[in-house]
């Protein structure tokens, strides 16, 4: 059940909001200088799912072309954004006497971190792979009837969201002493929430429950959290910045891979921006300024070298356009905020939003609509489809596999494909008995393909496929 907002709007204290506490105790050595939140962000850094981001799409999957940016390359450019952005605000706090000096490092920190892992759940192929998840189960949808019980254990499945995965693979998957994964801080987990609602409480009207936010497999670890920092349901307050972090980031430089990748040139572009603008002085000012850096420049560029030049020099312009927005956006809307009463996207809300507004359009009509972007889009289904299936079969007479019957000796096989992380998790979740069987092996097939590279899963369907 969803709290009483009156609720979350009483506890919004810094104080609680930057929690050091973790589901287990860390000793700290002899010497440490860095803060509970710093070393967050480091723990983040030495991860495996951070590494594995190098080989994930950001809007082109099996790219070949280094320049073009990679989910790493993004959530590194999320992460510098995102600790600008709290930085300029922990200091307006500091100034107004909200924080201490101490507790300003901290959100700076926690920025930084949830900017550097916001992207960690996504499954391989990006959204189209997200995508793709979501309807092996819809097609399978007989398999979510055994569940029976709560609607929230088949929602996870049918409304799948790489957010939601983000929050338990930092919290359960990445097993390294125990199953609290990377162990971070509670006031990390909690900014990290971008999504405040379950599977089965969907709210389209305010955009923070607009998508799921954990799966059940979490449930008593967010109540924990949400007690902790005294959020209630709403917002954690640093979750905005690095949600606008994202949107400035994806928003700037998915236009300019756009360019490098010869899906739309520069004088395309400027057309396209501009019809899109319900306020034309801003995206005239951003294109004004990128031209006349190119311009004024020594370098004499022709053709598609100019267009990206300019295209880059766009990014620049939009980013210290947008950066300052949002942060004023987030001083003019502190006291509601603080109540858990703003339920749009920060940038939404702020002076930039006109800009933001043609940027997305340009987006999604020009960039991620390509053909090329679209022929991978169905090879990613085609490859995700298939090893959720060959995987489901590794795992659905699991408990027979325990005792070596011969009916299921290939899936023993299979079984021992996954991961030994997540068969781990997933043997300890059986023996909790907390969720249904039925849920726990779904869950275990689910984590695995999330997990994936673009690579490795295009190599293992290929293996596995005969093909």
């Amino acid at each position: 059940m969803r709290e009483n907002l009156s609720e979350a709007r009483n506890a919004m204290e810094w104080g609680n909001l930057l929690a050091v506490r973790r589901e287990r105790l860390s000793s700290r050595l002899g010497g440490e200088l860095r803060s509970e939140f710093e070393r967050d962000y480091d723990r983040a850094v030495f991860s495996t799912p951070v590494r594995r981001m190098q080989d994930k799409a950001q809007v082109f999957p099996l790219e070949p072309l280094d320049s073009v940016r990679t989910r790493l390359t993004h959530s590194l450019e999320v992460s510098t954004i995102a600790r600008d952005v709290a930085r300029a605000v922990a200091r307006w706090l500091r100034e107004k006497g909200c924080v201490k000096a101490e507790e300003a490092d901290s959100i700076e920190a926690i920025g930084a971190a949830c900017g550097l892992i916001h992207d960690l759940g996504n499954p391989p192929f990006g959204r189209a792979g997200e995508i793709a998840i979501q309807d092996w189960f819809q097609r399978n949808s007989k398999l979510l009837a055994d569940l029976g019980g709560r609607q929230q254990w088949a929602q996870d499945f049918l409304r799948f969201q790489g957010n939601a995965q983000t929050l338990r693979l930092v919290a359960r998957l990445q097993v390294l002493a125990d199953q609290n994964g990377l162990n971070l801080t509670y006031g990390t987990l909690s900014a990290a929430l971008k999504y405040t609602a379950q599977s089965d409480q969907i709210d389209k009207s305010r955009y923070e429950s607009s998508k799921p936010g954990y799966f059940a497999s979490e449930n008593e670890l967010v109540d924990t959290i949400r007690t902790v920092v005294g959020t209630g349901t709403a917002r954690n307050p640093i979750t905005y910045l690095v949600e606008a972090s994202d949107d400035i980031a994806y928003l700037a430089v998915d236009l300019e891979d756009g360019v490098k990748k010869r899906v739309i040139d520069w004088g395309s572009l400027k057309d396209e921006l501009t019809n899109a603008a319900a306020e034309r002085d801003l995206v005239d000012a951003a294109l004004t300024s990128a031209e006349a850096q190119i311009d004024r420049g020594t370098a004499k560029l022709k053709g598609a070298d100019r267009d990206e030049a300019y295209a880059v020099a766009l990014r620049i312009a939009l980013i210290a356009r947008t950066v300052p927005a949002a942060i004023e956006a987030f001083k003019q809307h502190y006291d509601l905020i603080m109540q858990g009463g703003l339920y749009q996207q920060l940038l939404d809300v702020s002076t930039g939003a006109p800009l933001v507004a043609a940027c997305r359009t340009v987006g999604v009509e020009r960039v991620y609509c390509s053909t090329g972007t679209q022929r991978l889009e169905v090879m990613a289904r085609h490859v995700i489809h298939g090893l959720m299936k060959v995987f489901w079969e590794g795992v659905q007479d699991w408990p027979s596999q325990r005792s070596q019957e011969p009916q299921s000796r290939f899936g023993a096989s299979v079984y021992g494909l996954f991961s030994p992380n997540y068969r781990a998790v997933f043997e300890d979740t059986m023996k909790e008995g907390k969720l249904p069987a039925q849920y726990c092996k779904l869950q275990l097939v689910t984590d695995y393909v999330a997990g994936m590279t673009d690579t490795f899963a295009c190599t293992l369907h290929k293996q596995l496929m005969n093909g």
